[in-house]
Protein backbone atom coordinates (compact mmCIF):
# COMPACT_ATOMS: atom_id res chain seq x y z
CA UNK A 1 0.00 0.00 0.00
CA UNK A 2 2.90 2.68 0.89
CA UNK A 3 4.54 1.99 -2.49
CA UNK A 4 1.21 2.50 -4.12
CA UNK A 5 0.95 6.38 -2.30
CA UNK A 6 4.28 6.70 -3.17
CA UNK A 7 3.71 6.64 -7.14
CA UNK A 8 1.09 8.16 -6.76
CA UNK A 9 2.46 10.99 -4.98
CA UNK A 10 5.59 10.89 -6.85
CA UNK A 11 3.11 11.07 -10.44
CA UNK A 12 1.13 13.92 -8.91
CA UNK A 13 4.76 15.81 -8.04
CA UNK A 14 6.40 15.05 -11.32
CA UNK A 15 3.02 15.83 -13.78
CA UNK A 16 4.20 19.86 -14.03
CA UNK A 17 7.75 19.09 -15.16
CA UNK A 18 6.22 17.12 -18.14
CA UNK A 19 4.08 20.41 -19.36
CA UNK A 20 5.52 22.50 -21.69
CA UNK A 21 6.58 26.14 -20.46
CA UNK A 22 4.85 28.12 -22.30
CA UNK A 23 2.28 30.34 -20.70
CA UNK A 24 2.11 34.02 -23.21
CA UNK A 25 -1.06 35.20 -24.13
CA UNK A 26 -2.49 33.93 -27.43
CA UNK A 27 -2.76 36.26 -30.32
CA UNK A 28 -5.47 36.64 -31.74
CA UNK A 29 -6.58 34.93 -35.42
CA UNK A 30 -4.90 36.88 -37.87
CA UNK A 31 -2.67 38.24 -36.20
CA UNK A 32 1.12 38.51 -37.18
CA UNK A 33 3.72 37.58 -34.04
CA UNK A 34 7.23 36.82 -34.04
CA UNK A 35 9.90 35.30 -31.42
CA UNK A 36 12.78 32.88 -31.21
CA UNK A 37 12.05 29.60 -30.65
CA UNK A 38 12.63 28.70 -26.97
CA UNK A 39 10.93 24.97 -26.70
CA UNK A 40 10.01 22.40 -29.10
CA UNK A 41 7.32 20.42 -27.89
CA UNK A 42 6.89 17.57 -30.26
CA UNK A 43 7.25 17.16 -34.48
CA UNK A 44 5.16 20.39 -34.93
CA UNK A 45 4.54 22.19 -31.66
CA UNK A 46 7.29 24.66 -30.54
CA UNK A 47 7.00 28.11 -28.24
CA UNK A 48 8.84 31.16 -29.14
CA UNK A 49 9.29 34.22 -27.26
CA UNK A 50 11.80 36.74 -25.49
CA UNK A 51 15.10 34.30 -23.60
CA UNK A 52 13.89 33.85 -19.84
CA UNK A 53 9.86 34.77 -19.99
CA UNK A 54 8.38 31.22 -20.51
CA UNK A 55 5.34 34.06 -19.03
CA UNK A 56 5.33 35.60 -22.78
CA UNK A 57 6.24 32.20 -24.58
CA UNK A 58 3.81 31.33 -27.11
CA UNK A 59 2.73 28.17 -28.07
CA UNK A 60 2.34 27.39 -31.67
CA UNK A 61 0.71 24.28 -33.21
CA UNK A 62 2.01 23.96 -37.04
CA UNK A 63 -0.90 24.33 -38.76
CA UNK A 64 0.76 23.42 -42.28
CA UNK A 65 2.43 20.71 -41.03
CA UNK A 66 1.41 17.47 -39.47
CA UNK A 67 4.14 14.95 -37.77
CA UNK A 68 3.76 11.98 -36.21
CA UNK A 69 2.32 11.75 -32.62
CA UNK A 70 5.77 11.50 -29.69
CA UNK A 71 4.87 7.79 -29.15
CA UNK A 72 4.14 7.03 -32.58
CA UNK A 73 6.64 5.57 -35.19
CA UNK A 74 8.93 8.19 -36.67
CA UNK A 75 7.43 10.83 -33.10
CA UNK A 76 10.79 11.22 -31.76
CA UNK A 77 12.80 12.09 -35.13
CA UNK A 78 10.36 14.21 -36.01
CA UNK A 79 10.70 16.29 -32.55
CA UNK A 80 14.47 16.14 -33.29
CA UNK A 81 14.70 17.54 -36.50
CA UNK A 82 11.87 20.37 -35.94
CA UNK A 83 14.55 21.10 -33.11
CA UNK A 84 17.50 21.21 -35.43
CA UNK A 85 15.30 23.37 -37.97
CA UNK A 86 13.79 26.16 -35.51
CA UNK A 87 15.80 25.98 -31.84
CA UNK A 88 17.29 29.11 -31.25
CA UNK A 89 15.77 31.19 -34.65
CA UNK A 90 13.50 33.48 -35.00
CA UNK A 91 10.09 32.71 -36.88
CA UNK A 92 7.69 35.46 -37.76
CA UNK A 93 4.22 33.68 -37.63
CA UNK A 94 0.90 34.00 -38.31
CA UNK A 95 -2.26 32.89 -35.67
CA UNK A 96 -4.75 30.74 -37.40
CA UNK A 97 -7.77 29.49 -34.82
CA UNK A 98 -7.05 28.27 -30.73
CA UNK A 99 -6.86 24.87 -29.87
CA UNK A 100 -6.70 23.59 -26.26
CA UNK A 101 -3.88 26.03 -24.86
CA UNK A 102 -2.05 27.01 -27.67
CA UNK A 103 -2.69 28.59 -31.49
CA UNK A 104 -2.22 27.26 -35.09
CA UNK A 105 -0.33 28.98 -36.85
CA UNK A 106 1.71 29.25 -39.97
CA UNK A 107 5.56 30.31 -39.19
CA UNK A 108 8.62 30.81 -41.26
CA UNK A 109 12.28 30.99 -41.27
CA UNK A 110 13.71 32.93 -43.29
CA UNK A 111 11.28 34.03 -45.22
CA UNK A 112 10.24 30.05 -45.83
CA UNK A 113 7.29 28.31 -44.85
CA UNK A 114 8.87 25.93 -41.51
CA UNK A 115 6.50 22.94 -42.91
CA UNK A 116 7.36 23.12 -46.31
CA UNK A 117 10.79 22.97 -45.48
CA UNK A 118 10.11 20.09 -42.80
CA UNK A 119 8.76 18.40 -46.31
CA UNK A 120 11.58 19.44 -48.18
CA UNK A 121 14.06 17.55 -45.40
CA UNK A 122 12.00 14.38 -46.24
CA UNK A 123 10.37 14.92 -42.78
CA UNK A 124 7.81 11.90 -42.01
CA UNK A 125 4.35 13.25 -41.84
CA UNK A 126 1.42 11.37 -39.43
CA UNK A 127 -0.70 12.28 -36.37
CA UNK A 128 -4.17 13.60 -36.11
CA UNK A 129 -4.99 16.32 -38.43
CA UNK A 130 -3.01 14.53 -41.83
CA UNK A 131 -4.83 14.21 -44.82
CA UNK A 132 -2.90 12.00 -47.41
Amino acid sequence: MRSIVAVLAFGCWASPALADPCEGTLPAKGTDFSGVVRYVGDGDSLCIGPAGRPDRWIEVRLGDYYAPELHERGGREAKRRLERLVFGQMLYCRAGKRSYDRVIGTCTLRSRAVGQMLRAQGAAEGGRGWKR
